[in-house]
């Protein structure tokens, strides 16, 4: 586990765990040697896990569209900044950087970059940890969603599996490390194989 991505929101959020959580993170990561990869923005959230990162003396990289580095938000100080032209080429390139992914407190960008790593697991696209890291309870009504995803049918047990959560950086982590991917996803019902 050499570098994480970790996804999470450009705004603080309504209480002050939230950032408290962040740089807990950004602590642990630094602590583990693991480079933070995120969004390059200076701002919320992510702008507090960097910064905790490179306080720590750790090693940060940063993946920001164009458009949002022209308006003043990309942070001036990474270890590395990388400008690319779209949404979609952020997220391709932060998961090509990555070795795991986590989720932060965040709104409806982190939960699409979040969906779509998970999503891009369950099909075999990679073979990396996704994680939610709970803080404060935030994650609570997601995690009971997967749950109800799981009872209704659309998400079967090996994949339900997938979505690791800890309200602790530390413990968080080291799933990370003893993570084993499903089998790849098909469309054949197992009972059928």
């Amino acid at each position: 586990m050499k570098s994480v991505a970790v996804f999470c929101g450009s705004s603080m959020g309504a209480l002050p765990t939230y950032k408290e959580g962040a740089i807990a993170l950004g602590k642990e990561l630094a602590d583990q040697n693991i480079t933070l990869v995120y969004g390059g923005a200076s701002v919320g959230i992510m702008g507090t896990v960097a910064d905790t990162v490179l306080e720590a003396g750790g090693q940060v990289i940063g993946v920001i569209p164009k458009m949002l580095e022209e308006r003043e938000i990309s942070h001036k100080h990474l270890t590395e900044l990388i400008i690319v032209d779209s949404m979609h080429e952020r997220k391709t390139k932060m998961s090509d950087l990555a070795d795991g992914f986590i989720a932060l407190p965040g709104g409806p960008g982190t939960m699409e970059e979040f969906f779509e790593v998970f999503t891009w697991g369950q099909l075999g696209l990679h073979q990396k940890p996704c994680g939610i890291l709970n803080i404060d309870h935030y994650y609570d009504q997601l995690i009971n969603f997967f749950n109800h995803m799981n009872e209704q049918q659309f998400l079967q047990e090996k994949y339900l599996s997938m979505l690791l959560n800890e309200t602790s950086p530390a413990k968080l982590i080291e799933k990370f490390h003893s993570y084993t991917p499903p089998a790849i996803k098909t469309y054949i019902k197992e009972n059928q194989a």
